[in-house]
Order: C-alpha cells, then sequence, then structure tokens
C-alpha cells in the first residue's frame, strides 16, 4: 500500500447541492468517493446495515490490501448498488453534518449524488419508468378494472414482469385501489376550498393508489381529536421512487406540483401531515435541496411545516380535545419503528398514541425490514431484501403478540410475507380502538369516557 495517506478532511469537491456546479463533476465526486470509503473502511461501524458496506470491507480486504486507491469504477458501482437509502448509516455515524463534524459526511446523499451523475450519463431502463412512477403506474393498473391485482398473482404474468421490468416473481406485490384516495375524498366532501385549517393531508402515493383505507382512518382520528383538516386533490408521490434512481428532473417536477398544491395552505399556517415517513422525510429533508433552486424558498416553507400524523397529535395530547374515549383496545402490540421515521429524529409518537389506549402494551423493534423502496421488488435486491430483514422478522415475532404496528406500508407488506403477520399502521389502529367492534377485548365504561 502506498504511503501516502489519504486525508479525513473534506475534499474540494464536497457537496451536496445540486444547484451548485461542483456537484456534478466527476472528478470531484470520485475524490470524495475515495475519502468517505477511506473513513468507512477505517471505522466499519455500519456493517451490519445494507450490503453496501460488507461489499466495499471484503473487496479491500480480499483484494486490495485495505487500499481504496486500488478500487475500479466497477467496484465503485458494485458497492452504490448495494446501498438502498435506508438511511441508517447516517443516523449512526458519528462524523456527519448532523453532528457538526469536521468531516461533513454523509454517505446516502454521496450515493445519491452518484446515481444522478450516472442517469445524466445512461438512458432509463423501462424498470426505472415503471418503479420510479407509482402514480403513473396505478393509473395504467386502474384501466384494466382490477385485471392487473389478479395477473399479479399468476405465475405466468409474474415470469413475464420479470423478464421485461426486472421485478422478482415471487415479490408480494401491493394491490391497487379500485379508487384513488383523493376521489374517495372528493365524493365524500372532504376537499377544503379553504385553506384555514389546521392540517393538510398529504396521503402519499401508497395510500393514493394501493391502501386508501390508511388514509380514511388517519381522517377519522383525527377528526376525533377535533383537528381540522384538508385534503387536497391531484397531489403526487413525493418524488423518492424517482430520485433513488438518480432522475433529478423528475423529482423536481414531483415536489414542484405538490408545492404549487400545498403552497396556499402552508402560508395560511397549516401543518402538513404526511401518512408514510419515507414522503415526510423527504419534504422536510430532501426538498429543500434538491428542487430547482426558485422553488427553495417555498420547499423551506413546506419542510417547516411537515409532520407525521402520531407527530402532530402527540403535539395536542395535552389539550382537552385529545380523545381517550377508546371502546376497545389491541392489547400487546409489536412495533416496528420505521427507518425513514428514526432517521428524522422526532421519535416514535404513532408508537406512544398506542400507549393512550387502556390495556395496551408494546415492545419496540428498531430493526430495518430490508424493503426500502422499491428495492426489494427487484431481482438483485428481492433476496438480500429478506435477509437483511431477518432481525427485524425475528425480533418481531419473538414474542408471539398477535397485533404488529408500523407506520411504514411498504414494511408490512415485507413483514406479511416474510414474517407472517402484517402489521397495522398506528392511525389505523387508533382509529379501530376507538369503536366496540375495532378489536375483540372491549373496554368496560369506566375505562372509557361517557357518550357525549
Amino acid at each position: 500500500m502506498s504511503e501516502t495517506r489519504i486525508s479525513y478532511q473534506p475534499t474540494e469537491g464536497l457537496c451536496y447541492d445540486t444547484a451548485d456546479p461542483r456537484y456534478w463533476r466527476e472528478d470531484l465526486l470520485a475524490g470524495e468517493i475515495r475519502r468517505a470509503f477511506e473513513i468507512c473502511h477505517g471505522c466499519r461501524l455500519c456493517f451490519k446495515y445494507c450490503d453496501a458496506f460488507p461489499t466495499l470491507f471484503g473487496m479491500l480486504d480480499e483484494r486490495y490490501d485495505g487500499d481504496v486507491r486500488r478500487l475500479t469504477p466497477e467496484d465503485t458501482r458494485q458497492v452504490m448498488d448495494a446501498c438502498f437509502q435506508c438511511k441508517q448509516c447516517e443516523l449512526q455515524c458519528p462524523y456527519t453534518p448532523r453532528e457538526q463534524h469536521e468531516y461533513q459526511l454523509d454517505l446516502p446523499k454521496l450515493i445519491h449524488r452518484y446515481h444522478a451523475q450516472r442517469r445524466r450519463r445512461e438512458p432509463p431502463t423501462l424498470r426505472d419508468r415503471f418503479l420510479g412512477n407509482p402514480d403513473a403506474s396505478a393509473a395504467l393498473a386502474r384501466l384494466g378494472l382490477g385485471a392487473l391485482n389478479v395477473l399479479n398473482r399468476l405465475s405466468p404474468h409474474r415470469w413475464l414482469m420479470e423478464r421485461v421490468l426486472g421485478v422478482h416473481r415471487d415479490k408480494l406485490l401491493p394491490p391497487f385501489a379500485q379508487f384513488t384516495f383523493d376521489g374517495w375524498a372528493e365524493r365524500e366532501g372532504r376537499l377544503r376550498d379553504s385553506t384555514a385549517v389546521e392540517a393538510v393531508l398529504f396521503p402519499t402515493c401508497y395510500v393514493q393508489h394501493n391502501e386508501p383505507q390508511i388514509g380514511k382512518d388517519t381522517l377519522a382520528v383525527l377528526d376525533r381529536n377535533g383537528v381540522e383538516v384538508a385534503c387536497v386533490k391531484g397531489l403526487r408521490c413525493c418524488g423518492m421512487p424517482a430520485w433513488e434512481r438518480g432522475d433529478l428532473e423528475a423529482l423536481r417536477a414531483a415536489a414542484r406540483h405538490n408545492l404549487d398544491l400545498l403552497e396556499p395552505y402552508v402560508a395560511a399556517g397549516a401543518r402538513v401531515l404526511a401518512i408514510n415517513p419515507t414522503c415526510s422525510m423527504m419534504m422536510r429533508m430532501e426538498y429543500p435541496t434538491l428542487v430547482a433552486e426558485e422553488d427553495r424558498p417555498r420547499a423551506a416553507k413546506l419542510a417547516a411545516a411537515v409532520r407525521d400524523p402520531g407527530e402532530h397529535l402527540w403535539s395536542i395530547r395535552k389539550e382537552t380535545r385529545f380523545c381517550t374515549d377508546f371502546r376497545s383496545t389491541p392489547g400487546a402490540i409489536a412495533y416496528h419503528a420505521p427507518c425513514h421515521l428514526r432517521v428524522q429524529a422526532i421519535g416514535l409518537k404513532g408508537r406512544d398514541l398506542l400507549r393512550s389506549i387502556p390495556g395496551v402494551r408494546i415492545r419496540t423493534v428498531a430493526e430495518c425490514s430490508g424493503h426500502n423502496g422499491t428495492y426489494a421488488m427487484t431481482v438483485e435486491g428481492f433476496g438480500p431484501s429478506q435477509r437483511i430483514g431477518q432481525r427485524a422478522f425475528s425480533a418481531m415475532q419473538q414474542e408471539g403478540e398477535e397485533v404488529w404496528a408500523t407506520e411504514c406500508p411498504l414494511a408490512a407488506l415485507q413483514f406479511a410475507q416474510h414474517a407472517g403477520v402484517r402489521p397495522l399502521h398506528p392511525m389505523t389502529i387508533l382509529a379501530r380502538a376507538y369503536r366496540e367492534d375495532g378489536f375483540p377485548t372491549k373496554l368496560p365504561r369506566t375505562a372509557a369516557s361517557e357518550e357525549p
């Protein structure tokens, strides 16, 4: 190995801002990647997360005598492709801007930068277009009037999807709803003309297209707690599926569209409640530095307004309107803490709210499920996602609770397929607990408030 030491200090290529010309220079990115790999090689604190780290460490130990300068472009590509942006390494890392450390290392953002540069050089694949645009995929599915849900359970169709799109034939896929969430909201009179509301709901593309019931349950809980909430027609995906493939322009288009719709509510002082933690993370942590420069002032205002529904309800728990009129209880709950919720450093407020239900006992599991966006759907990601998620599967199964909970609907799919239980969103559990028929165990009238 060369005696010349690679400095841990930031290079001139340190840049996580897409508006900075340095972000797009390949030579400057290469220097930052070399520095980051050297730091990670010396630290190894994140060995247990995605396969990016074992891949890097294995190459350095077995092929290159620890010299990161000997890594080839193909080696680097293998490391970068093994990252699925759970962001747990950034949460764990002591050298980050979050920790105000002089090294200013943010490996997930560096990997996004790598993929963004690669996307500019290489055309998107058919799978990139399909998985990167959930709104278009869902619209296409609805044209088939439910036929795709049937086909997705048939082996010949799944074999074809694997061959053409690279979507693994054995992956449990979320069904498409016949009607969108905002279509239901419009029929139910939940759309609001006035922006003078306490909160506006960002249902997320998953709730919009796949499981509207989570959105309905969230509204029911907010209503029960006196939160005046508006629904907005036409909101799009937050852009994360496109951005995980380096498609900055698609992300910016989605973000601008959402900003156009949400800006009047934010300007009027409303909170934006995002049901999926990935979406709240995107709008709170990623939009301000990824959107077009002209959109950044309003993206910053949106970021300050974004909340998780549980986070917002937790903020009013001491007010008289906070409702504890529970009529049934789930009892013991195994709760999974989603990666993208933990990285926001806001606590696990949805879990904490569940403790307000009489008789609830909660056990928390803070391990990655391995699903991570669309990674688990791909041919190359399906197997590793199952292996990486095994710690979470085993931990959730450990004490045999019948009711499982998580804010992440894709993690719920992963648990359903590989651990045998489909977790419920905390808002769904709360909504059911407000009803006598929500759970088999009824609460005595002494444990619930009287009818008004």
